[in-house]
């Protein structure tokens, strides 16, 4: 059901607002609102009644308020990367926090003071600069923000956690517009609910992370099998990693094989299967923890050699560059069944574009260490994690492409948890319990607490009692 239209504000009102504003409020005649309201996903295409680059937590207060005087529909702009595009609403106010790009790192305490508007390779500069890092996603573009709160999964994360195990504390302006500090000794219950339940609550203004050593230099790489091999190199792989350390990910992804510098051109544009590698720790120990993948089968690449960790973060970049046609669906596995490899096989070969993947990450490990209820993030049993990356340029296939992933989705049921990483919903078709599964409920006592109006509803959402 689309969302009902808001009330309308007065143009000037809009700019009178803006006047108090140290950012600055866009409306649809000015020149940058066109690449302001622009998101990462090129299927949403969305016109907001002004969007409010704010500079500080003082502008995202007083946006709260202006909403709420005005009882305007709000989203909530970090980096703009969300699959679904629930950074801008038709027709509403945007709080846009993109501009907010501080990250401030102490390296004798090794915590991280990270604004809302940084992405990942941001975050990543500054923490390597003394050889520290937290987990955090697979594609360096992505806003920490929204990452952060709906969980967040990286190849650090098997052996430390997801990025909201590693969140000591935030500032978050709620509903009501004030701002608050919630950690483990200020706003538990919010701090419970800000670790995975979304934005549901309000506007992060500021977020502190703990840091761990990491590289400068890790081992990482991939390993590439023809296609025609998956399905007995994925029944040997999930052998090897049944006893993988927690240092060592290992994803693989079933697509065509971009023009990678370590795959010989004869391969380019055919289907691989790609083993993804990353070890969390010393090179040499790397080097034995990988060897049992390296002795599966006969790879027509072996690029697993030592890297610089920020280049590793941004080694995938390419393959999920902003400006194409998206569409995601996603399981939660807690194991690997002969049923799954058939059916990755079968719809491997029915791929609909060069530019999509069926892509599976190593979970388990640290991340599961966790009890259920620590967090408002649910998923501590899944050791896989797959994700249809459907990409596309024509919109002529928007049917063909969102098809394709529809069928697997629902061939991947009988072996799926039932639950789904909330970050990768593409759309709103009532996933919510099935993103936030049995810390649900008191989700939404945390909600009538802090927004019982559901101001905040582009996401996610967790509905209020009332």
């Amino acid at each position: 059901m689309p969302e009902q239209r808001p009330p309308s504000v007065p143009a000037e009102s809009l700019r009178e607002f803006g006047e108090t504003l140290r950012g600055d409020l866009l409306l649809p005649d000015d020149p940058a609102y066109d690449e302001a309201r622009t998101v990462w996903n090129a299927m949403i295409d969305r016109y907001p009644a002004a969007i409010a680059r704010c500079a500080g937590a003082a502008d995202v207060m007083a946006s709260v308020n202006f909403v709420a005087d005005n009882d305007l529909l709000v989203s909530v702009y970090g980096g703009g990367h969300n699959i679904a595009g629930n950074a801008v609403t038709d027709d509403g106010f945007v709080i846009d926090c993109s501009q907010m790009k501080s990250v401030r790192i102490d390296p004798g305490a090794k915590v991280a003071q990270v604004e809302p508007g940084v992405v990942l390779n941001e975050f990543d500069h500054e923490a390597q600069a003394f050889g520290l890092a937290t987990p955090v996603g697979y594609n360096s573009t992505t806003g920490i923000a929204g990452l952060t709160l709906g969980g967040g999964f990286g190849w650090l994360s098997r052996k430390y956690g997801l990025t909201a195990d590693n969140l000591r504390a935030v500032d978050i302006v709620t509903a009501d517009g004030t701002l608050r500090r919630a950690s483990e000794e200020e706003n538990e219950d919010l701090f419970w609910g800000v670790r995975g339940g979304g934005g549901n609550f309000g506007v992060v203004t500021n977020f502190e992370f703990d840091l761990h050593p990491v590289g400068p230099e890790v081992l990482s790489g991939a390993l590439v099998h023809p296609f025609e091999d998956a399905a007995d190199r994925l029944r040997e792989y999930r052998e090897v990693v049944a006893d993988a350390p927690e240092e060592l990910a290992a994803w693989f992804v079933i697509r065509h094989a971009p023009p990678l510098p370590f795959l010989a051109e004869e391969w380019h544009g055919k289907k691989v299967l790609l083993f993804a590698v990353f070890y969390a720790g010393d090179v040499a120990d790397g080097e034995e923890a990988v060897k049992p993948l390296r002795e599966l089968g006969d790879p027509v690449a072996d690029a697993i050699t030592p890297h610089q960790y920020a280049e590793w973060q941004s080694a995938f970049d390419g393959l999920l560059a902003p400006g194409a046609r998206n569409y995601w669906k996603s399981h939660n596995f807690v194991e690997m069944t002969d049923g799954m490899i058939e059916n990755f096989v079968e719809y491997g070969e029915k791929i609909p574009t060069p530019l999509s993947e069926i892509a599976v990450a190593h979970l388990g490990g640290a991340i599961n260490d966790v009890p259920v209820d620590a967090t408002a993030y649910p998923h501590r049993d899944a050791e896989f994690l797959m994700n249809l990356h459907t990409r596309w340029e024509d919109p002529a296939m928007d049917d063909e492409c969102i098809e394709w992933a529809r069928e697997l989705y629902e061939a991947m049921k009988p072996h799926a948890t039932g639950g789904v990483y909330a970050n990768f919903i593409p759309e709103e078709v009532g996933e919510e319990q099935a993103a936030y599964r049995e810390n649900y409920e008191r989700l939404v006592e945390l909600k009538d607490e802090y927004d019982p109006e559901n101001r905040f509803r582009r996401n996610q959402n967790v509905t209020p009692t009332a």
